[in-house]
């Protein structure tokens, strides 16, 4: 039953793909940015500014949904690149310090390897170096399209801080 509904559905998928190319629909209508794919030259970026405010100058936004990773609060110019050797991030966030420099720290999952299921006590694991890659820094980007969502915190202490690591296995048999 499965294996019929995968390939009915990829059927139609590539059904509609193929009215799509032969609609005459431009690249120019394809997506946000109404400019071509092929060409780049009329792309017209945002005017965005982000946040020029040092570590531990910057308001805290709160978080778009349970769990959601944070906004980076402060500049990040001085703070780039992360590699797994030079992470910046570190010297403020890291678990030991954090709450002496008043800085959010590091939670749980981070110190912990999911792939053999075991912690790394006081080692950020090896695939959550790159701070980067989850967290981005606050500007003043208006959203491109409307969103009407709101989040459910189950408890108003999850506005500033993840309890991932006690409901990671939430529902999971």
């Amino acid at each position: 039953m499965k294996k019929k509904i995968f390939l009915v559905s990829t059927a139609a998928a590539l059904f509609l793909v193929a009215c799509g190319i032969n609609s005459g629909i431009s690249s120019e209508q394809i997506g946000l940015r109404k400019a071509s794919l092929e060409n780049e030259n009329k792309v017209v970026l945002a005017d965005i500014n982000y946040s020029a405010a040092q570590p531990g100058e910057a308001s805290v936004y709160d978080r778009s949904y349970e769990n959601a990773p944070p906004l980076i609060p402060h500049s990040t110019e001085d703070l780039l690149p992360i590699t797994k050797d030079n992470n910046s991030c570190l010297s403020c966030h890291d678990k030991a310090i954090a709450t002496d420099v008043g800085a959010t720290p590091i939670p749980p999952t981070h110190y912990y390897d999911f792939r053999h299921n075991k912690s790394m006590g006081d080692v950020i694991s090896d695939t959550r170096f790159n701070c980067t890659q989850c967290h981005v820094p606050q500007s003043d980007a208006k959203p491109i399209v409307g969103n009407t969502f709101k989040a459910d915190f189950t408890n108003k202490d999850l506005l500033k801080k993840s309890n991932l690591i006690d409901v990671i296995n939430e529902g999971v048999k």
